[in-house]
């Protein structure tokens, strides 16, 4: 095998982590003595231990003077686990290959050098694109203390998620469905407006795949949500949180309190709607490092009207509804040549329909 391969194979393993580690990155590690694999692992879920440790653990044989290829910079500081460089050092790993630097500000590097000082090689960049890719919600949230967000939305082919009437189950195929829930459970957050929770009264939990439940957030500037909506039950399951404006009323925020609904009151905007800016940045605050916003029109375009959407998923199903709502509403955008430009990274078929996977801006 290439050098490269190892490194592949620790992406691979990585991407198992997904869902499971936030707010920590994914991380895959391989062992590699006389040109074979003799210790594998991956960082299985949050507060459990990294890919290095369960690497050298897993392994067949003695790792002494080995190399270790892992996607992502060792931890020098203590977290919910002991410094992974220790166990580097302290099992005589003869040489390690990183993908890429964490950008924590505790780590960025330092890792490297603490375990040069110890004699043992090491070197940073293979495959240095993916691995950077595969932790791109960390990458964000590490560095500036905002989730990722990604807009997700399931439309005809004429551009609607709704008839005139606001009738929308279900635009998209069975198949497209379940791939809306594997979304959700990759996600920590699902977010979408009180008018969604209105007309459609939608669960948003993750029920049609294996995976966790993302906690669900309601933006209510007005708190309209109804007490019997489907959003405040199994909350044991799926925590809820409303936010809503200093003007909501106090006996309906006491109301939701007693249900045991966390409700965050956040400053309005210049509309008299929840700050969204500041709204993410008391989700990072929470650990929250990405979110998934389902919905409806009006938060979808307020989302890309202000620059806040990372990356969007359009699912486009095989049907034509002619008038009726549009996903995306008034961007205030009057010249073509300012429109908002996306980068198709995917474009595949889920079931009947076509979906399309693109990073905004």
């Amino acid at each position: 095998m290439l050098e490269e391969d190892y490194m592949k194979q620790a992406l691979r393993l990585a991407r198992r982590g997904l869902g499971k580690t936030s707010p920590n990155p994914m991380v895959g590690a391989v062992i590699v003595k006389d040109n074979r694999i003799i210790g594998q692992g991956y960082h299985r879920h949050f507060g459990g231990k990294h890919a290095e440790v369960n690497a050298i653990e897993n392994a067949r044989e003695d790792v002494g003077g080995a190399t270790m290829y892992v996607s992502l910079e060792p931890c020098c500081h203590y977290g919910k686990t002991p410094p992974c460089v220790d166990a580097v050092i302290k099992n005589n790993i003869g040489k390690v290959v990183i993908g890429t630097l964490d950008p924590h500000p505790e780590m960025n590097g330092r890792s490297v050098e603490i375990l040069k000082r110890q004699g043992i090689e090491t070197s940073v960049g293979m495959l240095e694109k993916e691995c950077c890719s595969l932790n791109e919600v960390y990458f964000k949230y590490i560095t500036t203390g905002v989730p990722l967000v990604t807009v997700k939305f399931a439309q005809t082919l004429d551009g609607r998620i709704a008839t005139a009437d606001g009738n929308s189950q279900w635009i998209s195929s069975p198949t497209s469905q379940r791939l809306a829930h594997k979304l959700r459970s990759h996600n920590d957050a699902v977010m979408a407006g009180v008018g969604t929770v209105l007309v459609d009264n939608p669960q948003l939990t993750a029920r049609l795949v294996r995976g966790r439940n993302p906690s669900r957030v309601i933006l209510d500037s007005r708190l309209r949500v109804p007490l019997d909506a489907k959003v405040l039950s199994n909350q044991e399951l799926a925590p809820t949180i409303i936010a809503t404006t200093p003007t909501a009323d106090n006996e309906g925020v006491a109301a939701l309190r007693r249900m045991g609904i966390e409700v965050l009151i956040v400053s309005q905007d210049e509309s008299g709607r929840v700050d969204l800016k500041k709204l993410l940045k008391t989700l990072g605050k929470r650990e929250i490092s990405s979110v998934l916003v389902e919905g409806g029109a009006e938060t979808i375009t307020s989302f890309l009207r202000l620059n806040l959407a990372d990356r969007l998923v359009a699912i486009v199903a095989p049907k034509l509804l002619g008038k009726g709502i549009e996903a995306v509403g008034n961007l205030n955008i009057t010249d073509v040549n300012k429109a908002l430009k996306l980068s198709f990274e995917r474009v595949y078929r889920s079931g009947e329909d076509i979906v399309v996977e693109a990073r905004v801006g």
